[in-house]
């Protein structure tokens, strides 16, 4: 290997910035897209580093993961780097995605009440000694599509960015939305700034024509429903 390709080796990065691990340190959810496809390919080449060529091949198909998993291997192979193992490496993690997403649809909940969402939720967060605010993108049937963390706080609250809350909707397509987060202080009444961000959501999806059904803040054993108590 000479200086300049040595350079380009990811061996040398500070170990933060390692896709591998930065995987194992801090978990796979803080990861890129492009991080993730350079853990698959697992260098790059002489002028760029794995990432890099990741970034690369996935700004050609407009940063979108649908678009990457369309590729064959011929239209991964032209790609100064990407050789037939590498371009088989991607195209199997991204099938093994797509079959994961079918397994999903046919098990998906339907949220019909806020019980249901309870039923759900609680052990995801009924226990946590901090709060976490969490998303449930629903479908034209009520059920779920996805959900995911949004944010993760202290003891007393937790920020939300409205903008990623939607911009993932639009991703799933997503027409409805149910948010729920949980209380460690084990008191049901919601506080002033839920209400605010309640209201503030809601309006901001009524410009997109996604509906927010609840708001559920959740304890250990109980819940309280924006819903339910006409609060929506």
């Amino acid at each position: 290997m000479d200086d300049k390709t040595s350079l380009f080796s990811i061996k040398h990065w500070n170990e933060d910035d390692r896709p591998r691990e930065k995987l194992l340190r801090k978990g796979k959810a803080v990861l890129s897209d492009a991080e993730l496809v350079a853990i698959l390919i697992g260098s790059g080449n002489r002028s760029e580093s794995a990432v890099d060529l990741s970034k690369r091949i996935l700004a050609s198909v407009g940063n979108n993961l649908n678009a990457l998993a369309k590729l064959s291997v011929n239209n991964l192979i032209e790609f100064k780097g990407i050789g037939e193992a590498k371009a088989i490496s991607i195209i199997t993690a991204l099938e093994l995605g797509r079959r994961r997403r079918l397994e999903e649809a046919l098990v998906r909940p339907k949220m019909n009440s806020s019980k249901a969402v309870f039923e759900i939720m609680q052990p995801i967060i009924g226990d946590l000694q901090h709060e976490e605010f969490w998303v449930l993108y629903l479908n034209n049937s009520n059920a779920i599509v996805s959900k995911i963390q949004l944010s993760k706080g202290g003891i007393t609250g937790t920020l939300v960015d409205t903008r990623l809350l939607f911009k993932k909707a639009m991703e799933v397509s997503a027409v409805a939305i149910i948010l729920a987060h949980n209380h460690p202080s084990g008191t049901l009444n919601p506080s002033v700034a839920d209400k605010k961000l309640t209201q503030k959501i809601k309006v901001a999806g009524a410009t997109l024509d996604i509906k927010v059904l609840d708001h559920l803040i959740i304890t250990e054993k109980a819940y309280f429903s924006f819903a339910d108590s006409g609060e929506l």
